[in-house]
């Protein structure tokens, strides 16, 4: 791992967005950038459960996978910061955790428009939502999701036609302030 940056205040970094929105990517961007953890929410939920988030929903139901998702954010907080959690896109759609959300850390929201989230995610291979009709259900979540998501966040990263890295450098630029904007 490299060193950890000393310019950049130590931070728990908690992206949200919806499947799709890159926060894998970003994720791993960050990490690089800053030389901080990086903690995916798939291995989160694996590692509370010990069963992957699609095998969840298709065998015992979205009550039992968000409650999943609720481990696997709490597995991600018991990490001192610095720390940067990739967050489940669904966590949002319980009060408490939206709560938890705001008090842990940093909350960037990873923002996409519905093509671009469509174009990444394809047929939606192991995502658990999508069904047979991808685009459907990420407008039918989004509507649902974006008013939660704002709640949540203390920063918005729109991440249409940009790099991970662009995004990762936004967020960079967002924990030293305003002062290293001028």
């Amino acid at each position: 791992m490299t060193q950890a940056r000393a310019d950049i205040p130590a931070a728990r970094v908690l992206l949200v967005g919806m499947m799709g929105a890159g926060k894998t990517s970003v994720g791993t961007a960050l990490a690089r950038m800053t030389g901080w953890p990086f903690l995916d929410n798939d291995l989160l939920v694996k590692k509370a459960t010990g069963i992957a988030a699609r095998e969840l929903l298709n065998h015992h139901g979205e009550g039992k996978l968000r409650d999943a998702e609720s481990a696997a954010l709490t597995e991600g907080l018991r990490v001192a910061p610095p720390v940067i959690v990739d967050v489940a896109g669904g966590i949002v759609t319980r009060a408490d955790d939206r709560r938890r959300l705001r008090e842990a850390g940093f909350v960037v929201w990873l923002r996409a428009r519905i093509d671009t989230l469509v174009q990444r995610v394809g047929r939606g291979g192991d995502r658990p939502w999508l069904g047979d009709d991808p685009e459907g259900a990420l407008r039918r979540l989004y509507e649902g999701r974006e008013p939660l998501y704002l709640e949540v966040a203390d920063h918005v990263v729109d991440v249409d036609d940009v790099t991970p890295e662009q995004v990762a450098a936004a967020i960079v630029d967002a924990l030293r302030g305003p002062a290293s904007r001028s």
